[in-house]
């Protein structure tokens, strides 16, 4: 047997590498491409940098969200009351406390937070944020508030806080920049006129844990405001394959193999992408030096609470070059690089459905083998998470099937649709890709629209309040002298006011001395004119000087009610008679005659039992504790009619209360939720909104010469318009459908999880009407580069 022969290798030739040395000189000759490609390949690695540098700055933006609500949760509990909720003897009086009480308002739909403070020594504790106190008659405020105050727009909420700016509130006292905030001296406040003292600031207590409903709601969200941001990166990355198919196709004829293309090709991809992620950090820096003068329905941050999670910020660097190489890789599978020319290789054969289809069955199955969530236990993230991904990566994979199927199977029709319909028909891969982030995000917005809706009767409940009636109540600790007359008469006069609901609101007791085990029978007394009356209680008569016992239909209530509303008995006007020193007893009898009513509610929803008094029977001004409400009816034609009641009761009372009645009332953690909700939603359409204005430019610079030979021939430019509106709107019509279906059927399945039902199945149609907004949109903002690309000399070469 004759031995093999081994060639040896030339004398002073270098080895060819192979294993990981192969890898990385591939890679390298692949940036090298790119970086050295000439004009086109700039433009190309450019247009590849903005896509992945627009998804890495949300991506980093998403990560900073963990530390931005620790920032926000710490700044809002070190300004809180240490003592807020103590009774005033548990706060004893020293060098330090400070007595204050609330003045926040609303302005325009912009909550205003505020006190009324006043020191009760030398030694004052300040609000965070706060250097110096503020004396009688001034005020520290926020500098948006102080801007607000200074601007024509806040010339109604400067009459309101008519008191001296003599400083500003900093950063650490603040949650937001943009939010309005002061704190006004006062040198009349008092713990007997409605005040109470503190302590210091900095509330330990722990926050209320998250209810599993909103759990799994942002656990949705995370998902759904991700996933197009991963595949708007995956997309980005395969900007100019043409092009680069072409250029793989002569280094073939070069000598180069099939694998050695690949590695060039993710080279070039990965040159890309570190690009990109430079790119997107500068874009994150930039936007977030911006973010304190930005706000968002109704949201803004402080550019220092926007960093990013060491881990999370290492996993976005990491995974970005990563994921180009590999999605590069998994795309250069289907395409036939040989010396004389590229082919797709998956047109003959087309498409495979049944593995398309698998991933989003498997995250159906795998939502509903999770079960149905335990709503006063733990919630795993792990399988929601998963589930909701497989569903919307399993629509994304099934959108370039569908697309295929149904323009493969278009024929004729007018000029502008017939080459949309060829251009599609040839290349439906780059449509797919530019609208499958469209397809995720709506899949994604319509089931958690539809989650919304099921929960929402969780956290909206209803408060009984009737609108019709009134429109606003007014609430005061201080009822001396003739304030409850003054507040009558003073809304009846505001602008815009139409009727007003005015009483004043005290105790009454048995007199007597008592065990301290025993209840001292007591109950309310409201005082008000006969029209007050009639809204609270079911008169047949009414006139200046009557005095009425009101009962509810609870007979319990009623007996409790009589016990001390003895007719003919004299009644404690004063409950702190006996108990504090200094209070003097207040006895007043009542009228023996004095009828028996029933109880009606106040538009408030509120039931007054007890005994109902008119001015001319007892005078308000003489009870020694008593507080003074209203009830206004307004006419809603007047503009900033809530302005000009909130002006009138901060005249009465800078510390009185106004609050708008609403059938509904919504939970805080609940309205968090759809706030974040709402801000992610608003930057998400925006990336998806110039992640297809970027595909749209790439492609149509990848068919200059085409389109320049179209004019060259005559084709009218009003033609090839009309032909880049239908190549837009056919792809995204078709992943609207498909995102409809998926998002109802991921909905679906949310909802059996925390045993609700749907309750309206047409929420798609906003979603529906955004994405025929974003063809519109796109299609005009790429018709001035169309214009251009369209010129003969798009024909001359090199």
């Amino acid at each position: 047997m004759t031995a093999p022969v081994h060639e040896k290798a030339p004398v002073g030739a270098r080895p060819r590498p192979n294993g990981s040395a192969s890898w990385a000189r591939d890679l390298a000759l692949g940036v090298r491409f790119a970086a050295a490609g000439g004009r086109e390949g700039w433009i190309r690695t450019l247009l590849t940098a903005v896509g992945v540098g627009l998804g890495v700055a949300l991506l980093l933006a998403a990560a900073s969200a963990p530390h931005l609500l620790e920032e926000r949760s710490a700044r809002s509990q070190a300004r809180s009351e240490s003592s807020s909720d103590s009774p005033d003897d548990l706060v004893k009086k020293s060098d330090t406390t400070v007595v204050r009480v609330s003045a926040e308002t609303e302005y325009r739909s912009r909550d205003v937070g505020g006190y009324l403070m006043r020191p009760d020594g030398a030694r004052p504790v300040l609000p965070p944020g706060v250097e110096r106190f503020p004396g009688g008659g001034d005020m520290v405020v926020s500098p948006a508030l102080k801007e607000l105050l200074g601007s024509p727009e806040g010339g109604l909420l400067k009459e309101r806080l008519p008191y001296r700016i003599t400083g500003t509130v900093a950063d650490p006292g603040l949650v937001s920049p943009g939010e309005l905030l002061f704190y006004a001296g006062s040198s009349t406040l008092t713990t007997d006129n409605g005040g109470y003292r503190i302590a210091g600031y900095g509330d330990p207590k722990a926050a209320e844990p998250m209810p599993p409903i909103l759990v799994i709601l942002i656990i949705l969200i995370c998902v759904v405001l991700l996933m197009p941001v991963a595949i708007f990166i995956a997309t980005s990355v395969r900007f100019g394959g043409d092009r680069r198919d072409r250029r793989l196709a002569a280094l073939r004829l070069v000598g180069a193999d099939v694998r050695t293309t690949r590695r060039i090709a993710a080279g070039e991809a990965l040159f890309g992408a570190v690009l990109g992620l430079l790119a997107g950090v500068a874009f994150f820096l930039v936007g977030r030096h911006f973010t304190g003068t930005v706000v968002v329905w109704g949201v803004s941050a402080f550019p220092a609470d926007l960093v990013p999670a060491p881990w999370l910020a290492a996993l976005v660097v990491v995974a970005v070059p990563v994921a180009a190489v590999l999605v590069t890789l998994l795309a250069m599978r289907s395409v036939a690089v040989e010396p004389l020319g590229v082919m797709r290789s998956d047109r003959g054969r087309g498409r495979r459905l049944w593995w398309r289809l698998l991933i989003p069955v498997a995250g159906l199955a795998v939502l509903v083998l999770t079960g149905k969530v335990d709503m006063h236990g733990d919630v795993n993230p792990y399988p929601i998470a998963g589930g909701a991904v497989l569903v919307l990566v399993g629509l994304a994979l099934l959108l370039p099937w569908l697309i295929d199927a149904c323009v493969n199977r278009l024929r004729g029709g007018p000029v502008p649709w017939q080459l949309a319909t060829r251009r599609l028909q040839l290349s439906s891969g780059a449509a797919s890709r530019a609208v499958s982030g469209i397809t995720v995000a709506v899949a994604g917005a319509v089931a958690l629209q539809m989650l919304f809706v099921a929960v929402g009767d969780e956290f909206n409940r209803l408060t009984g309040q009737d609108t019709q009636r009134a429109q606003f109540y007014t609430f005061s600790a201080v009822a001396t002298g003739d304030t409850a007359a003054r507040t009558i008469e003073q809304f009846r006069a505001t602008k815009g006011v139409t009727d007003v609901i005015g009483m004043v609101e005290a105790y009454a007791m048995k007199p007597g001395k008592y065990k301290e085990d025993d209840a001292q029978p007591t109950t309310s007394l409201t005082i008000g004119d006969c029209t007050t009356l009639r809204e609270i209680a079911r008169l047949r008569s009414c006139s200046d000087g009557d005095v009425f016992v009101v009962h509810s239909k609870d007979k319990e209530s009623a007996d409790w009610v009589d016990q001390t509303a003895r007719k003919g008995k004299p009644v404690e006007l004063n409950y702190l008679a006996g108990q504090q020193p200094g209070e003097k007893s207040m006895l007043w009898t009542l009228p023996a005659d004095a009828p028996t009513v029933a109880a009606r509610l106040d538009p408030m929803g509120q039931e007054h039992t007890g005994i109902v008094a008119t001015p001319g029977a007892i005078d308000p001004g003489a009870l020694p504790h008593a507080q003074t409400n209203a009830q206004l009816r307004v006419d809603r034609s007047v503009k900033d009619v809530s302005e000009y009641v909130r002006n009138t009761a901060a005249r009465l009372d800078p510390a009185m209360r106004v609050v708008a009645l609403t059938s509904t009332v919504r939970d805080e953690q609940y309205a968090t939720v759809q706030r974040g909700l709402q801000v992610g939603g608003t930057a998400t359409l925006v990336l998806i909104a110039a992640a297809m204005l970027v595909s749209q430019l790439e492609q149509l610079r990848e068919r200059k010469r085409l389109l320049s030979v179209l004019v060259a021939f005559g084709t009218r430019r009003s033609t090839l318009g009309w032909s880049v509106l239908w190549q837009t709107a056919v792809p995204v019509l078709i992943g609207l459908v498909v995102a409809v279906a998926g998002g109802i059927g991921l909905g679906a399945v949310m909802i059996r999880m925390i045993d609700k039902t749907v309750t309206d199945w047409w929420l798609f149609l906003p979603m529906a009407g955004a994405g025929a907004a974003m063809i519109l949109l796109v299609t005009l903002l790429s018709l001035p580069p169309l214009w251009r690309m369209m010129r003969p000399d798009g024909l001359r070469t090199e």
